[in-house]
């Protein structure tokens, strides 16, 4: 039985708890990283529509009543018997289901986490199945590791088959491809919709891009701001006041 935090503060206590959605953090270090996030999204989306399922990516995962900085942002996850859509986030006490699957598009400056801290939490939180996957093959030569649950933890996926998903998982370049384990069919997105996810890709950096440009300056801002108070300090510890105008 998957076992998460609660606590028993007082109802009206509770609902004063606010539960972020975003932090302002970028969704993905490249575009790489970001289309294979995107797709792996849309084509696990299509493949569970009809289903008691849904599938959301980049949001926060709360795991812990009233302690909203417990919490971590799977870069995809798929839920079982919860109403299918987006949230603008995901309470796991609130939904009573825990994720079954998890994606983390990794990459050099993720691999400690992913490989520590995010596997340990996503195996406390008894997620069936966790998948890595390096888009630029930076550390994992074969792109893609897959780890599910057994009897004592988190042991090697070594068929690259999800029995949760019931599909078959191919390094194709830079993304995965899906395919189903009844009949071998790999599932597919419309070209339309590939592009469509391309622009989308390409729009989001590009927003991060300029929001990273507008924290940087004023960042400078601050910075000339600082050097000018700390250069009338010395002034005035020199000379007194400036004097003021007639």
């Amino acid at each position: 039985m998957t076992t998460y935090i609660a606590t028993s503060q007082p109802e009206q206590e509770a609902k004063q708890v606010f539960y972020p959605s975003g932090d302002g953090e970028p969704v993905a270090e490249t575009y790489d990283h970001l289309f294979a996030i995107l797709t792996t999204l849309e084509v696990l989306r299509l493949y569970l529509q009809g289903r008691r399922a849904t599938v959301l990516a980049n949001q926060f995962l709360y795991y812990a009543e009233n302690f909203p900085k417990l919490r971590v942002a799977p870069d995809v996850m798929v839920i079982y018997n919860v109403e299918p859509g987006g949230r603008d986030n995901y309470n796991i006490w609130e939904e009573k289901q825990v994720p079954k699957v998890v994606f983390e598009m990794t990459s050099p400056g993720t691999q400690k986490e992913d490989q520590e801290g995010k596997k340990d939490l996503y195996e406390k939180l008894e997620i069936q199945e966790y998948w890595l996957f390096d888009p630029k093959a930076e550390w994992i030569e074969e792109q893609l590791i897959g780890y599910k649950l057994g009897d004592n933890g988190y042991e090697r996926i070594t068929n690259n088959c999800s029995e949760v998903l019931q599909l078959r998982l191919e390094v194709e370049g830079k993304l995965i491809g899906f395919y189903r384990l009844d009949n071998g069919e790999k599932l597919l997105v419309s070209d339309e919709l590939v592009e469509a996810l391309r622009v989308e890709t390409l729009r989001r950096m590009e927003a991060e891009a300029l929001v990273e440009q507008e924290r940087q300056r004023a960042e400078q801002e601050s910075q000339r701001a600082k050097e000018l108070e700390a250069l009338l300090a010395r002034y005035q510890e020199q000379f007194g006041d400036l004097p003021k105008p007639d």
